[in-house]
């Protein structure tokens, strides 16, 4: 029977190129602020809207620092 192979060595090498989920939170959080803060003076409920999303992106982005710094 065949086992998989350790890759453990090469990982850093392959992980180079993947995203940070952490700064793509950040990235769209920024921006529903900004866009609720933009539709603040013209349609509030968009605005409302919006904060509530930019809410739920930094209890994401908590959730995620938590679980790095446990890691």
């Amino acid at each position: 029977m065949r086992t998989q192979p350790d890759w453990d060595c090469c990982s850093p090498m392959f992980g180079l190129f993947k995203k940070d989920p952490l700064i793509s939170l950040q990235k769209r959080h920024a921006a529903a602020l900004s866009e609720a803060h933009r539709l603040s003076t013209i349609d509030r409920s968009q605005s409302d809207s919006l904060m509530v999303k930019a809410a739920e992106l930094e209890e994401e982005i908590a959730l995620l620092i938590e679980k790095r710094k446990d890691a």
